[in-house]
């Protein structure tokens, strides 16, 4: 089994890279995994993973550049793919953060946190988002497995997917507001958290990932 790490440019992209390595450990499974700016790479792995991390219209012009984008939508189509931070943003159709247009493949768009949020304690919320959350999942998922209800994940962001479908949520968190941070339908499968900084938990996801025929 092939897994290709899309690098266009924008993630954490080395610690993707070992997150999976270790996650690799765990599931058991044979794999060559490839951290890769080559689209014939990603057309020839048999799953990819899509990272990203700054901000969406920087994201999406590296992304057009990269001369990725048709092996990326391919992944889309035809393979197991996980999308992490901006990587799963950038699946929506839009993005607030400079009218951004996105690749479409959910219906829905990127929406910034209101300011002036409060929390339970009515102490005001900083934007970005940052630190461990729990993650509420709202429909059972293969990538689930073995990872319990609420468990606390990592976050920095200061946009949240707002899909136009709510069947495809998955998973929620709050943050003075209740908003979707897992979304998947089909062989897709996408978190706002880092994975690769969510420990123990996102070690699971991408074990589970990795066992996953999508």
């Amino acid at each position: 089994m092939k897994v290709a790490i899309v690098d266009y440019g924008m993630g954490n992209l080395h610690s993707v890279l070992k997150s999976v390595q270790a996650a690799q450990k765990l599931a058991g499974v044979p794999a060559e995994i490839l951290l890769t700016e080559r689209p014939e790479d990603v057309f020839a792995a048999d799953k990819v993973i899509f990272p990203g991390q700054g901000a969406m219209p920087d994201c999406m012009g590296a992304l057009q550049k990269s001369g990725l984008g048709e092996a990326v939508a391919d992944g889309l189509k035809n393979k197991p793919f996980f999308g992490i931070c901006v990587g799963a943003q950038l699946l929506f159709d839009r993005s607030e953060e400079g009218d951004t247009p996105g690749l479409g493949w959910f219906a829905g768009e990127v929406k910034r946190f209101a300011p002036n949020r409060l929390d339970t304690h009515g102490d005001k919320l900083k934007v970005p988002h940052m630190g461990w959350n729990t993650v509420h999942q709202t429909q059972p998922h293969p990538l689930f497995a073995d990872i319990a209800q609420d468990t606390r994940f990592y976050f920095v962001h200061s946009y949240y997917f707002a899909p136009a479908d709510k069947g495809i949520v998955l998973g929620s968190s709050d943050y003075g507001q209740e908003f979707a941070c897992v979304v998947g339908k089909d062989n897709v499968f996408a978190t706002q958290f880092h994975t690769e900084k969510s420990h123990d938990g996102g070690l699971l996801l991408l074990r589970n990932f990795l066992r996953w025929n999508g």
